[in-house]
């Protein structure tokens, strides 16, 4: 399902609004459901799940894979094959689109499926994005990718017929983790992941009621075992609010004089928090409430007022728990007088475009100055409504993340923003025009 390509103008400051709203679900979550799922025996239910182009690229890939997948009302009714069990025609074409989560997630999967042997490819954006790690890793078990040495996408995938247990030190890149959670779950033998840096576990989690296959020790470093070639029990699931979309909703009401927001129903999962934790260190009036626990997933509401925000400072052990908010975080720290600054943010090169370098373009535009370096950003923000005369333009670059930064950085000041391409942000956050909308923002689509 891909949208028309359209742009977004905003010529317009939003308003003061005190609303209630509920954000898109999570993706991570809705994008494991369907993987794990189809890995489980009997039938897994997924309720309440993100209906993006990602999730909808990860169903179309399990159902060419032979997964049947039926939707009834709001559920999702996977029927699961079992380890080992996917199954793919020789020289079968997989799209990943635009999706990172599900290319590595997936990939996890096959190179241990047996009689794999695919070419595997995604949209332009994540064909330029590196697959290195990936594929070493993957190769550690015993899978193959062709042509040697390239690690980008297209690529032939040949699975092993005897994977092999592996042990991996995981750093901070949550997706190669999960890869390697789900390759060893069909591998021989067990294997050994010692965490030594905190990543998101929703992958974990998923499968935490699977004791043969999986066990966790938690002493000084994590450590995560998994026992091979052992049965997965069907999961029943309901996906909460991304806490990754909610954020942009946050921004937007921190910086918006005389505003307040209640988002129900979010992931509050401690690995996820990051964003919400450092503005609260730095001034935000950001409370969470009704706090509940379900499959091993921490969610409630979250209530945001207009605050004065103090330069922030946030140090390398942020970056885990904050990865995907680095672009909104830089539009806070531009309208936040002060030197604000981000360590420990190398990995946003390899994201759906480089980050750091798209966001400083974007704060260029409207006079704000920053200095970057290979891990580290420092943004000299004004607390001043920007001149009439400034003209936010982006660019094609395929990165709903610059997307949604730029709309709220537009919004909160009353700068001009010219996007193209705006379609991008759909692949994680359907809802997010609509909501907007509903909280007065302006903006007019070109098609």
């Amino acid at each position: 399902m891909q949208s028309k390509s359209f742009s977004l103008n905003i010529n317009h400051k939003i308003k003061p609004f005190s609303k209630s709203i509920k954000v898109d679900s999570d993706k991570s979550l809705s994008i494991r459901s369907f993987l794990i799922g189809s890995i489980c025996e009997n039938i897994s239910v997924a309720k309440n799940v993100l209906e993006s182009e990602d999730v909808f690229s990860t169903i179309n890939c399990l159902k060419k894979l032979g997964v049947q997948i039926r939707k009834e009302s709001k559920s999702y009714f996977i029927h699961g094959k079992g380890l080992g069990s996917l199954f793919a025609k020789k020289n079968l074409n997989l799209n990943f689109g635009n999706s990172g989560t599900l290319a590595r997630l997936l990939i996890g999967i096959l190179s241990t499926t047996p009689d794999i042997e695919i070419k595997i490819q995604g949209d332009n954006s994540l064909n330029k994005r590196s697959m290195e790690k990936l594929i070493k890793l993957m190769s550690e078990f015993g899978a193959e990718f062709l042509p040697k040495n390239k690690f980008n996408f297209p690529l032939k995938l040949i699975s092993t017929e005897m994977p092999v247990c592996i042990n991996y030190t995981a750093g901070v890149s949550a997706q190669l983790k999960s890869a390697v959670i789900l390759a060893g779950l069909n591998s021989y033998g067990t294997t050994e992941i010692i965490e030594d840096k905190k990543s998101r576990d929703h992958t974990e989690n998923m499968l935490i009621k699977n004791p043969k296959a999986i066990r966790i020790k938690k002493k000084r470093k994590k450590l995560i075992k998994i026992y091979g070639k052992k049965k997965l029990n069907p999961i029943n699931i309901n996906v909460p609010g991304d806490p990754s979309s909610a954020a942009f909703f946050t921004a937007l009401t921190l910086l918006n004089k005389n505003s307040k927001l209640k988002i129900k129903n979010v992931g509050l999962n401690p690995t996820r928090i990051g964003f919400y934790e450092l503005l609260k260190k730095h001034g935000a009036k950001i409370k969470f409430k009704n706090i509940r626990k379900n499959n091993n997933e921490v969610y409630g509401d979250i209530y945001v007022q207009s605050s004065k925000i103090r330069p922030i400072k946030a140090s390398k052990d942020f970056y885990v728990k904050t990865t995907d908010e680095y672009p909104i975080l830089s539009v806070i720290a531009a309208l936040t007088k002060g030197t604000s600054v981000f360590k420990g943010i190398g990995d946003l090169v390899n994201k759906e475009s480089n980050r750091i370098k798209e966001m400083q373009k974007v704060l260029k535009q409207i006079g704000i100055k920053s200095k970057s370096t290979k891990d580290q950003i420092k943004i000299f923000g004004k607390n001043i409504l920007m001149p009439k005369n400034k003209i936010i333009k982006i660019p094609d670059i395929k990165d709903h993340r610059i997307f949604q930064s730029t709309s709220i950085l537009a919004l909160v000041t009353g700068t001009k923003a010219r996007m193209k391409n705006f379609e991008t942000v759909f692949t994680s956050a359907p809802s997010f025009l609509k909501i907007l909308k509903s909280l007065g923002g302006k903006f007019e689509i070109k098609r």
